[in-house]
């Protein structure tokens, strides 16, 4: 295509690819990617019982101050794009993790795909990006966590990989419960485990990212309790200060299933 092409890093379930050049040289590219997508879809339908052919599916990133041009005036502009192409464009409300930038997402046949991506080349040079852009960067996965019969399970794609040092982990929560059930006291600590050292661990965590960690009316917060048996108090946010200082109270093994479950929020 002489066009340069750039692919992030690969220890992450997304990648960026950066194409750069001239427009025709990026059509090239596109088209190349386009049916290199269809290939694929086709690939994937020859053993399967689905009769209807999904769209090809991209998304591209969009530096969020480009993105007004792209929408058009009540959407007049996108409208335009997508009767004009026959493709889907859809512009996310929201901007990407840690960026300035927003996902467009763009689906349909090939040709109306590199239609498209002429026509968001037209605005994109038309009207360039205001200001600093922040680019998306994937974070790694940290892939969500099920534990079921005394395992521990990373989901992957539709598959549970079976997670051996977190079901270690769930094991050693599970045999120090931070509190004994009801009508079984332990002498000495009336309704707390005798047997383990309960220890307390600090951590800051910045304030735009509490709100995930805490979830609506603290449903997040409460699961990461439950599953953890760690006790976990977050600090009213001070004045002045970008953090909120959380405190987990339990066993070493519940403290660092807490970290973890935090963590990979």
């Amino acid at each position: 295509s002489g066009a340069r092409i750039n692919i992030s890093e690969g220890s992450c379930p997304e990648r960026i690819v950066t194409i750069t050049g001239p427009t025709d040289a990026i059509f090239k590219a596109f088209s190349m990617i386009a049916l290199k997508f269809e290939e694929d879809i086709n690939a994937s339908m020859t053993n399967s019982t689905v009769t209807s052919k999904p769209p090809v599916t991209l998304r591209l990133v969009v530096p969020a101050s480009q993105c007004g041009s792209l929408i058009g005036k009540g959407g007049s502009k996108i409208k335009e794009i997508r009767e004009s192409t026959g493709a889907q464009v859809q512009v996310a409300g929201d901007m990407l993790p840690n960026s300035t930038e927003r996902a467009v997402t763009i689906s349909g046949t090939p040709d109306a795909i590199i239609q498209c991506v002429k026509q968001i080349c037209v605005v994109m040079l038309e009207s360039p990006p205001k200001g600093a852009t922040i680019p998306y960067r994937p974070k790694p996965a940290s892939a969500p966590i099920i534990f079921a019969g005394g395992q521990a399970f990373t989901i992957q794609g539709q598959y549970a990989i079976p997670h051996p040092d977190l079901t270690k982990l769930h094991q050693l929560a599970m045999q120090h419960p931070p509190f004994t059930p009801l009508g079984q006291t332990t002498p000495g600590f009336p309704g707390l485990d005798a047997t383990t050292p309960t220890s307390s661990h600090e951590l800051t965590i910045p304030n735009d990212l509490i709100g995930c960690i805490i979830g609506r009316q603290g449903s997040k917060i409460n699961e990461i309790r439950q599953m953890s048996g760690a006790q976990i108090k977050i600090a009213n946010a001070t004045e002045g200060s970008a953090e909120r200082q959380v405190t987990i109270t339990g066993s070493p093994a519940n403290i660092s299933l807490a970290q973890y479950l935090i963590n990979a929020r």
